[in-house]
């Protein structure tokens, strides 16, 4: 079975009902909490050359909402949406779940149970 690594933070709805199925289906994985350990900046990189910076910024969260109108308009490309990441760990859409070469954002039931 490949190594699947969970990032998010506890507390976010979608991430405790990932980590439940992941749970409830026997599915080993490591959760890596972005609030305690920060997000590798290597794997965002990653994320967003994979995904592109759209699919991992959360515009429907508290977080965007509270940020200035400034910043948000900041975010434009990549390079942007990367450093706001970076900057605002719970601006990336969650869980972004890690699995050999598959790269999942959110929770669908369906895209998970590749996984097993």
């Amino acid at each position: 079975m490949t190594d699947v690594t969970l990032y998010g933070i506890p507390n976010c709805d979608t991430v405790k009902k990932a980590r439940r199925w992941l749970d409830e289906q026997g599915v080993p994985y490591r959760f890596h909490d972005f609030k305690k350990l920060g997000v590798p900046a290597e794997r965002l990189e990653h994320w967003v050359a994979t995904l592109g910076w759209e699919a991992l910024v959360n515009r429907r969260g508290t977080t965007w909402r509270k940020l200035p109108a400034q910043e948000q308009a900041r975010v434009v490309d990549a390079k942007s949406a990367q450093a706001a990441l970076a900057a605002h760990p719970s601006l990336i859409k969650r869980p972004v779940v890690e699995a050999g070469a598959k790269l999942l954002v959110g929770f669908d039931e369906a895209a998970y149970a590749t996984l097993k």
